[in-house]
């Protein structure tokens, strides 16, 4: 068989743009630090890396909302810690307010300051979050959530909705409260009676909060009146069951206890001066400290001591809503600090899901240096031998014989 030089110049060429091509896809490999340059290469972890790929482009926008579900959570802790730390501060200044030596102008002064708190206060619950939304009107963000008419008559315009972020596939995450929630569902008295005096006593007669002594009673829950005979050294019970006593003694200071629940009234009532203990009911943080301002407001002297009863039982009034508005702002803040904590949870979670897919996509298609610089030096010094050989060839004919 004869070989053509034509056959010969093609074989040799070949050979060495062979060699030169595994040189240079080893080359790249080596530069770029990967095994696979094509899905060609490796088509089953070509299809694994993207697979695994696409799973972690996922998982870091989990980590960027969970970041952003943090940083709501937190600017929503901000906020409720002021509302708490208001609340005590014009709590201090209804109970220095209750104290008797003070004139109408001391009393004045302090409503003056109140209205300040007050309306401190409507701006906190009007806050936003850094991207302009409302952060306590529920799912309406770009609708302002508390509107005042007059003082204390405050209307809630957002919803009952949570706004919610996904942080993982099977998660999603509150960042929000409604302001209804936080601001107006507040139960008075001390959450579950209120024991309330009427605005047309005219007797010294100031109650105190009302304590539950039997929970489980079934009747604690009724509407119970106290109403002083005369003279007012007695008094009827009035309820929606029979029996209920009547001409009962009457002590300054001595509990009177009744339905699961026990209470005092001090001072001198007049005859017909009645007081309440019944269910307790919704109030909002405005409507409380908008009611107290009126009342400080109110002259007292020259009203006489009727009209200072009447002082002291609505300071009573308020300072009970304040601790229970507190207490509320109280249980926000830990649901809050419990959804901020299993966000924390979730990121550190994520973070190891993320170390471990970046594993596992170097395990697929990262390079084994030693390996791929083994088969570099072994291809330049075979496409060298081919290079020489096909020189040597080449230079080969019969008239070097003739």
């Amino acid at each position: 068989m004869r070989i053509s030089t034509n056959t010969i110049y093609d074989l040799g060429v070949a050979g060495i743009q062979q060699q030169t091509a595994g040189l240079i896809k080893t080359q790249q490999q080596v530069s770029s630090g990967r095994r696979i340059l094509s899905p060609s290469d490796d088509p089953v972890a070509s299809a694994r890396v993207l697979e695994v790929s696409q799973s972690q482009s996922l998982n870091k926008q989990y980590d960027t909302n969970t970041g952003s579900a943090t940083s709501s959570l937190g600017l929503e802790d901000s906020i409720l810690s002021s509302v708490g730390n208001l609340i005590q501060d014009v709590r201090t200044s209804a109970l220095q307010a209750a104290n008797t030596p003070l004139t109408d102008q001391d009393r004045a002064s302090i409503a003056m300051d109140l209205r300040g708190r007050y309306q401190e206060l409507l701006g906190l619950a009007n806050s936003t979050d850094g991207n302009g939304q409302y952060m306590f009107s529920g799912y309406k963000g770009a609708t302002k959530p508390f509107a005042e008419t007059t003082l204390g008559n405050v209307t809630y315009q957002g919803d009952q909705g949570q706004r919610l972020i996904q942080i993982s596939p099977s998660r999603q995450m509150a960042v929000s409260d409604s302001g209804a929630d936080v601001f107006q569902r507040i139960k008075n008295g001390n959450g579950t009676i209120v024991g309330v005096a009427a605005a047309a006593n005219t007797g010294t007669g100031v109650i105190d909060p009302a304590t539950v002594t039997n929970l489980a009673d079934p009747n604690l829950r009724q509407t119970v009146s106290i109403v002083f005979n005369n003279p007012p050294t007695t008094f009827n019970v009035t309820g929606t069951g029979t029996g209920n006593p009547v001409n009962v003694p009457y002590t300054a200071g001595s509990a009177i206890s009744y339905n699961g629940w026990t209470m005092n009234i001090t001072g001198t009532p007049q005859p017909g001066d009645t007081f309440t203990v019944q269910p307790s009911s919704n109030v909002d943080m405005f409507k409380t400290l908008g009611d107290l301002i009126t009342q400080l407001e109110t002259p007292v002297q020259g009203g006489g001591a009727g009209a200072t009863a009447k002082l002291a039982n609505n300071i009573n009034t308020a300072i009970q809503n304040f601790d229970q508005s507190l207490q509320n702002v109280l249980t926000v803040r830990a649901s809050v600090g419990a959804r901020m904590k299993e966000t924390g949870s979730v990121k550190s979670t994520g973070e190891d899901l993320q170390l471990q897919y970046q594993q596992t996509i170097s395990q697929l298609q990262d390079l084994d240096y030693a390996k791929a610089i083994t088969d570099l030096t072994r291809q330049q010094t075979t496409l060298e031998a081919a290079q020489k050989s096909f020189l040597m060839v080449q230079g080969l004919s019969l008239f070097n014989f003739m």
